[in-house]
């Protein structure tokens, strides 16, 4: 089985969210409130992770943020259904969730995503052995499924005890954006 792609800390991967988050600053413009932030394990020093950046955006009102679906678009960004509160694009188009390079979600700040994403991140930054105790889960997940959704499904609990000692129970998603 070839697993999931988690690979060693890229250094990299800062200045690659940098030069991102410069060109969807100026993209977002009529939308953009609370800023962009790089979240998710490429966010995190030393961490292995999926080479994937993974960003959040926070918009003043995510309905006025629809029209940012064709505005992002011509930055290489597909939009897909996600969880309700939020809107989420990957890059580059036309590839499985294995081959994305780029993971965006849109959303207002102070929303649950927002909080979470948020929280984890930083619980990750401040304690190295937790951040020890991620990796190890992921690449043992890694090593044990080709399926990014078991994958995911298999990081739940801890990612859910995280966040619970930060304060944020993780609530069930009921439905999908469209």
């Amino acid at each position: 089985m070839a697993g999931v792609a988690v690979v060693g800390y890229d250094p990299s991967w800062p200045e690659l969210f940098a030069a991102e988050r410069a060109d969807l600053e100026q993209a977002l413009v009529p939308w953009l409130s609370g800023g962009i932030h790089h979240v998710g394990s490429t966010a995190i020093l030393g961490l292995a992770a999926k080479p994937i950046l993974d960003m959040i955006a926070g918009v003043r009102d995510l309905g006025e943020a629809r029209a940012a679906i064709t505005v992002l678009s011509t930055l290489g960004y597909v939009h897909a259904p996600h969880r309700p509160g939020a809107r989420w694009f990957y890059k580059p188009p036309g590839t499985g969730a294995a081959q994305h390079t780029h993971h965006l979600h849109l959303t207002e700040p102070g929303s649950d995503l927002w909080r979470e994403r948020l929280a984890f991140r930083d619980a990750l930054r401040a304690d190295p052995a937790l951040a020890s105790q991620y990796q190890d889960l992921k690449r043992r997940l890694a090593q044990s499924t080709s399926d990014v959704a078991t994958y995911t499904v298999g990081k739940r609990a801890f990612v859910a005890a995280v966040l619970a000692r930060a304060g944020i129970p993780i609530r069930p998603i009921s439905a999908r954006e469209n």
